[in-house]
This record gives C-alpha cells, structure tokens and sequence, in this order.
C-alpha cells in the first residue's frame, strides 16, 4: 500500500512538472502564437490594381505602420459615414481590400489598418502597440474634410475584435461591427488550460461590450473551430443594444455567402442610423 501511494504522489509531482513546463512555454511562445505574422507571405508592395486605394504610414512611439484608406464611391453624400477595420491574426491587409471594397459602394469610408510588425510596418504586436497604432489611425481618419467623424464605425474580424474594442475605450464610435469575436483572451486561454494571469494581451472584450452604448451587430459561425460560437452568443447578450446573427461556417469561411453578409451590414447601418 505504502508503495502505492509513493507512486501516485510521484506521478502527481510529474504530472505538476509536465504542466508547469507547458505552461511556461506558452507564456514564452504566446505572442508568437497569438500574432504568427512570421508565417504570413508578405507582397513585395501595396496592391496597385486596385484603384483609389491611399497609403497612409501611421506615425507611431515605435514607427510607422501601414493602412489603405478608400473613399467613399464619387457622388456619395459630404461628410461620409467611415468603417476602421482590423483583421484576423492570420491576415493583411493586402488580403482584404477586395472583399471590404463593398462599403465604399454603400458611401462609407474604408481605413484597413495594419497591425505593427506586420507586412511593411514597423514595431511588434501587442495590445498596448496595436491600441496606439488604432488610435492614431482613429484621429487621421476623423480629421478627414469627408468623413463625418460622428459616424465611424469599428469593424473587427477575430483578433480584430480585440483591436477594436480597445480603440473603442479611448475613441467615440457610431457603431460596433465583431465578426467571430472571443469573450476575452483570458477566456480563450482557458481552453488551454492556461491561468489568465500569465498573458501579456488580455482583450477584455466583455467589459467594452457591456458598456458600449451605440449599437452593436455580431456575427458568428455556429461551427467556429477556432473561437467557439458560445463566445459570440455570451457578448450578444451582456450587450445593451446588439442584432446578432448566426451563419452556418466555421471560422475561416465566416462569412461563407458574401451576398447575404452585405445586406446585413447594409441593413445594420440604415437601423443604426450610419446613412
């Protein structure tokens, strides 16, 4: 018997060895995991094919950082509503300019900004360079002669939530777009078993939510792989004014119908007021 019991309290230290090493791989790794920009093709330069597209560096305490500005399509009502939009972790906005080129159809203003140490910008990512970086772009964008800095609205897409959510405590905001949102990088750590206390980002999405007073619209795949749906439903629901809508994908095919994805920001941003 006394063996025994010396072989499961020997079994219990490694067991607490094992994860004590794994956790502290993960505090080590976990900006990299986070923010795996080394992993992403960089194009050797802007897209010129696209049209009307502004480069716009982003002057910031650690340098400057990328982001295409699109005006709104010639005729569209002076001052024009704006959308700042921050992608995934996995993405640039080299990427993305095609698919969100839509707002500019409807009269809305397109800043896609890039995270720093991503693509051709400068610094590394972190919630405090990704905040100062999105603020700085929030203040360019507003002091445009043609955009109605009452009307900007927030866009997010997974990570880009937690960048957008940030900028929204220290700027106003028209309105609030997540797609495939995560409650918080604690609560996502969590499905690693990993102590919240040992990340450097934390992207308290929740807090933001819960206070955020303009109008909010969530979409969220219900077969989300990567960011489970429970996530999208818990925000919608501590959010004081919120439309959220469910697509059947998972996460990297959200949305899986482009069509219906733009009448339902359209029709967010007539409820909303934005135009």
């Amino acid at each position: 018997m006394e063996n025994i019991i010396q072989l499961i309290f020997k079994a219990l230290k490694l067991g607490i060895l094992i994860y004590l090493g794994y956790c502290a791989m993960l505090f080590i790794m976990q900006r990299k995991m986070m923010y795996p920009r080394s992993m992403i093709p960089v194009p050797p330069k802007p897209d010129q094919g696209m049209p009307g597209i502004e480069t716009i560096w982003i002057k910031t305490g650690f340098g400057d950082v990328e982001a295409w500005y699109l005006p709104p399509k010639q005729g569209s009502p002076c001052p024009a509503p704006a959308v700042i939009f921050a992608h995934g972790n996995g993405d640039l906005i080299d990427y993305l300019a095609e698919y969100y080129k839509p707002f500019t159809n409807l009269g809305v203003g397109l800043f896609l900004v890039e995270y720093p140490g991503y693509g051709r910008s400068a610094g590394s990512p972190s919630q405090g360079s990704i905040t100062e970086t999105f603020v700085n772009a929030y203040d360019i964008l507003a002091a445009k002669e043609e955009i109605n800095s009452s009307k900007i609205v927030l866009f997010g897409q997974s990570l880009g939530g937690g960048a957008v959510c940030a900028l929204a405590e220290k700027r106003p905001s028209a309105g609030l777009i997540l797609m495939s949102p995560f409650i918080s990088a604690k609560k996502m750590a969590s499905g690693y078993f990993v102590p919240g206390f040992l990340l450097l980002d934390k992207f308290d999405n929740i807090s933001l939510v819960k206070k955020y007073s303009s109008p909010i619209l969530i979409i969220h795949g219900n077969h989300d792989e990567i960011i489970p749906y429970s996530h999208g439903v818990t925000l919608s629901k501590v959010a004081k004014s919120c439309e959220f809508i469910t697509y059947n994908s998972g996460h990297n095919d959200c949305p899986p119908n482009w069509g219906v994805f733009w009448k339902d920001v359209e029709g967010f941003l007539k409820k909303a007021g934005i135009f």
